[in-house]
């Protein structure tokens, strides 16, 4: 039984190891072949395969050009701004709700949660006809107060995380502060609030990254390209209906994930401590 069950495992675990070989190469293989490219002169990337390493690694034009044409700065700038905002009134307005839907049980408590669990099955395309009509009637179209009012809405997934959160914090720290003569709210912002950090962190990143990658929406309802950049939308530049510069494009992807890489370095346990424990109700 002992050589068979060793056996069974010694399988298991290469059958395991292999799985996570291949989805790795499945996942590192765009972000190689982008590295590649982006070290490549045109004609060298047009002719050579695009697995391919490049010949000189100390080819840095394409970085230069798109730092120079494409109003990467601009942009950046744009998007850090607006990344800045929607987050800290998305993950305030979620904690909220997260506090309220948990600690308060009223009628149509579940009729909330259960709403906000089908607005996270509907796909984000399907309602834009409708909220570029309302934001074409409310003169939001092309404005950047619009477009951050627009995006500043609470992440669903970021209410469940807190919510998870929530419900491993005990309600005798609500009590205790009641009896102490503290109100609702001081028990929210003195008490659990300072609690919910890691889980905060998280829903930030992630609600961050979201917004600072952001295509759709930064092209569709930030239309004067010269006047509103983003990130995303400097991208493309170099795209055009009969010719596109995807050396160009590679180098700049590899600059405009370069402040995300550094961000998930710096806080990755943060987001992971956060994930975990709002994940699993203790």
């Amino acid at each position: 039984m002992g050589v068979e069950r060793s056996f069974k495992d010694y399988v298991c675990k290469f059958f395991k190891h292999v799985t996570l070989i291949l989805a790795s190469f499945v996942c590192l293989l765009p972000l190689v072949s982008c590295v590649f490219a982006a070290f490549k002169t045109k004609e060298e990337f047009g002719l050579t395969s695009k697995v391919a390493p490049p010949q000189n690694w100390g080819y840095l034009e394409n970085f230069k050009n798109f730092w120079n044409e494409s109003g990467f700065l601009q942009g950046f700038i744009t998007s850090v701004t607006v990344m800045i905002i929607v987050v800290c009134i998305s993950v305030m307005l979620g904690s909220m709700l997260a506090y309220v839907l948990d600690r308060f049980k009223f009628r149509g408590n579940a009729l909330i949660r259960g709403a906000f669990y089908m607005a996270s099955l509907i796909p984000g395309l399907a309602m834009q006809v409708t909220i570029y009509k309302m934001m074409a009637q409310l003169h939001l179209v092309n404005s950047l107060f619009g477009y951050v009012l627009m995006m500043a809405g609470t992440d669903v997934i970021s209410i469940y995380i807190l919510l998870q959160y929530f419900e491993n914090l005990p309600t005798a720290l609500d009590e205790s502060a009641i009896i102490e003569g503290c109100t609702y709210y001081g028990v929210f912002f003195k008490i659990l609030l300072p609690l919910l950090r890691p889980a905060m962190v998280t829903c930030m990143i992630l609600k961050g990254v979201g917004i600072y990658n952001e295509y759709y929406n930064a092209n569709l309802y930030l239309q004067d390209k010269k006047l509103y950049k983003t990130v995303s939308t400097a991208l493309y530049t170099y795209l055009g209906p009969t010719k596109s510069q995807y050396e160009i494009i590679c180098a700049g992807v590899l600059i405009c994930i370069l402040p995300i890489l550094i961000i998930f370095i710096l806080f990755q346990k943060q987001i992971y401590n956060g994930m975990t424990n709002g994940a699993v109700k203790g």
